[in-house]
């Protein structure tokens, strides 16, 4: 499963923890993905999408037909 927000493109970053003594290595960031469902009235049907909480945020303020809408215009399979 991949951990990429299919509304924002968010995705795992590289980076390095540093210790007290200023030894670095390496290190993974990743987002915060859920797996929400919403019910889409223009698509008549619920869809099940991979998010990042910042994505979840964008669907409470636009609505979720807009969303979906940018999605297939973007050919993204929902």
């Amino acid at each position: 499963m991949t951990q990429r927000c299919q509304v924002t493109g968010a995705e795992p970053r590289m980076g390095r923890n540093v210790s007290h003594s200023h030894r670095r290595t390496p290190r993974r960031f990743s987002p915060n993905i859920q797996h929400k469902k919403y019910f889409a009235p223009s698509l008549g049907r619920t869809v099940r999408l991979t998010l990042s909480a910042k994505g979840i945020k964008i669907i409470d303020r636009r609505g979720i037909d807009a969303v979906v809408q940018e999605l297939l215009a973007r050919g993204e399979k929902v």
